[in-house]
């Protein structure tokens, strides 16, 4: 048998559809904008880096949370280090081969910097289009996410901004946030606006096992989104409906964040995505989710398949060029994917 070429995974051309951006903001930009703060006497939060010291990936849906609600948000609070740690991100996955990104984040105020909310969504836009400037290799657009928290008129807001800046880079809108808060049935009229509006949607789905009621799984699925994001603990039943629905629905699957946040049982070889790729109909696309807390880059989900489960050099690239057909920017951008992708 012949032995596959070794494929250069930094290299090859990759899709990225499921980056939270404040959770994809390394550690070391983290540190540079607290130094900053720190010289100025603008912040008494500590170190980035003792909080989350260089190898630490083991936070989970108890200690995941409130890293970004007390401390991540406390330190990007204003235009500046929004601005620079947007950049930053956009960067990284330009730096690491990724030729299309997908961020997405829940737009919030910050009244200490004079931003409403729609400042905030203009800031991280301006910042992406500056990021793309200077590394014309990649392009990146947005989507805007309702938290699971928020109430039905806040995420009427996040709509409103979403059909605002559609064409100026947002192209989606997105459902997370902690799954064990919140009943998604009260989104449905957002929903239903937003697609009524044309734009598209992703959900995270069956995430942890307080998300994966029967009513929950069954109000997404009546949504008809777009792609879902983890899709873990799913039944028997839905698992057939996903296979089965007419127009390919993509399944953002997040291989390390899984594992270190233990939100599978075992290791990388019991990761669901062995059972999906082979799977007629959805498209699997591998994503990192949050590369700063997890630190794995694209390029490493892309070796981790290889390694764990045994694809094959056409497998992983044909696989890889699927992603196309479900990512939310049109034809014209689906044409160039096409023709720079191995």
């Amino acid at each position: 048998m012949t032995q596959d070429p070794e494929l250069d995974f930094k290299a090859m051309p990759k899709i990225e559809l499921h980056a939270h951006l404040t959770g994809s903001i390394s550690r070391q930009c983290l540190h540079e904008i607290w130094e900053v703060k720190k010289a100025a006497a603008q912040t008494d939060l500590e170190d980035p880096l003792i909080v989350m010291p260089e190898g630490r990936h083991d936070y989970d849906l108890k200690t995941f949370f409130p890293l970004f609600s007390s401390y991540i948000y406390n330190l990007i609070n204003d235009a500046s280090s929004l601005e620079h740690s947007t950049k930053s991100v956009v960067a990284d996955f330009a730096a690491d081969g990724v030729a299309y990104l997908e961020l997405r984040t829940t737009p919030r105020a910050m009244p200490g910097a004079d931003l409403d909310k729609a400042g905030y969504v203009a800031a991280v836009l301006q910042a992406m289009n500056a990021a793309q400037q200077a590394a014309p290799t990649i392009h990146a657009q947005l989507i805007l996410s309702i938290d699971r928290r928020n109430t039905l008129s806040e995420a009427h807001e996040v709509v409103a901004l979403a059909k605002q800046f559609k064409n100026r880079g947002v192209v989606a809108i997105d459902l997370c946030g902690d799954p064990t808060k919140g009943n998604v049935a009260l989104f449905t009229a957002a929903i239903e606006e937003a697609r009524a509006a044309g734009l598209k949607f992703t959900i995270h789905f069956a995430e942890a096992e307080a998300s994966a009621s029967e009513a929950e799984l069954r109000t997404i699925m009546d949504w008809q989104p777009d792609r879902l994001g983890h899709v873990i603990h799913v039944p028997a039943a839905v698992k057939q409906e996903i296979a089965a629905r007419k127009g390919a629905i993509g399944l953002e699957l997040c291989l390390s964040c899984n594992v270190h946040a233990k939100m599978i049982s075992g290791s990388f070889e019991a990761h669901h995505f062995g059972e999906w790729w082979r799977v007629d109909g959805p498209v699997v696309v591998p994503c990192t989710d949050d590369v700063g807390v997890f630190g794995s880059p694209l390029s490493n989900e892309w070796r981790l398949i290889q390694e764990h489960f045994k694809l094959r050099r056409a497998e992983i690239l044909g696989l890889a060029r699927k992603g196309i057909d479900v990512i939310f920017s049109g034809e014209d951008e689906k044409s160039r994917l096409r023709e720079i992708m191995w």
